[in-house]
């Protein structure tokens, strides 16, 4: 990964228009008839190399299908050009599979990532692993979405991550922006618990389905929300113009991170946080500000997450 000092000093002189909301307002301005794309740019790989069983036909049907489901489908009524398709990858790795009933057990890790404004660097917007990804698959299947009608938990584990990664990524736009996206993701959590499948119900553990959405969207974890929103927009987006003041505005969101923890201990959400935004962190810290800065920031996230304190020691050189 390159250091974000090298990343912000080639910057691109245009400003991007990931914004959904001042691109409307200039299509309805100038009466621009843009190409409208789906919301997502997904990747899928599907790994078997746990599996002695050689066949892969239906290995390569999952990937082919799983990725068409989540690029051709609109999942909102929003209107994306293609150049604002929000990039994701689901790399769902198979640990067991029972070819006569076609029950796949595998883990996912699903991470999706967006682009920091007049620049060519993509941040990691929201990154999660699932170990719960488990569901029937023949490669005669067809996957269609209906959520009137949950009845595949393939496809309702597809449609609830696609519209966790909108959500986040609408939250980083504008304050609490993912809010419908989310409440969707949670309707998908609530009708897919009759299917029978782990990862949907609050009996597990708080890192599951349910329980990182169940604290997303938890009122003593706004802050946590608006974390999102103030690190991405008002932060990262601002370091090619002011790289002081982005710096300072994620210092300030980092604040937020300490005070979710402190509102609900036992959520896993800014450890997360933490883990997949480590090498940005110390990217952004590491021999730059001053001294008391980067110490405040030290103790934060040590708090948060000290098993990590190997990159949080760079943060004080």
């Amino acid at each position: 990964m390159l250091e974000i000092s090298c990343i912000f000093a080639d910057m691109m002189k245009t400003q991007t228009k990931r914004n959904i909301l001042a691109l409307l307002m200039l299509v309805a301005q100038v009466g621009i008839a843009p190409v409208y794309a789906q919301e997502l740019k997904a990747k899928v790989v599907v790994n078997t190399t746990q599996l002695s069983n050689t066949k892969t036909e239906v290995f390569d049907a999952l990937r082919e299908k799983a990725e068409a489901f989540l690029n051709d489908h609109q999942w909102t009524n929003l209107q994306f050009k293609e150049n604002e398709r929000i990039e994701c990858n689901f790399n769902i790795t198979v640990n067991s599979w029972d070819e006569n009933e076609g029950l796949i057990k595998s883990t996912l890790l699903m991470t999706s990532s967006r682009p920091v404004f007049n620049s060519t660097y993509n941040t990691t917007l929201y990154s999660v692993r699932d170990g719960d990804f488990q569901f029937r698959f023949q490669t005669t299947d067809q996957l269609e979405w209906n959520p009137e009608n949950i009845d595949n938990n393939l496809t309702a584990l597809l449609a609830y991550y696609a519209y966790m990664i909108i959500g986040y990524d609408m939250d980083s736009m504008a304050p609490q922006g993912g809010t419908s996206y989310l409440q969707t993701a949670e309707n998908i959590v609530n009708n897919a618990q009759n299917l029978g499948f782990p990862g949907w119900t609050s009996f597990n553990d708080s890192k599951n389905r349910f329980g990182l959405l169940n604290d997303y969207l938890d009122g003593s974890m706004e802050d946590y929300r608006q974390l999102v929103y103030k690190y991405h927009r008002e932060g990262l987006d601002q370091m090619a113009d002011n790289p002081e003041a982005g710096r300072n505005a994620i210092t300030e969101a980092l604040g937020l991170l300490e005070a979710s923890k402190s509102a609900r201990t036992m959520s896993q959400l800014p450890v997360l946080f933490t883990e997949y935004k480590r090498d940005e962190l110390v990217n952004i810290y590491s021999g730059r500000g001053t001294s008391q800065e980067r110490e405040a920031v030290y103790n934060i996230l040590f708090g948060i997450n000290t098993s990590l304190s190997d990159y949080w020691d760079k943060i004080r050189k």
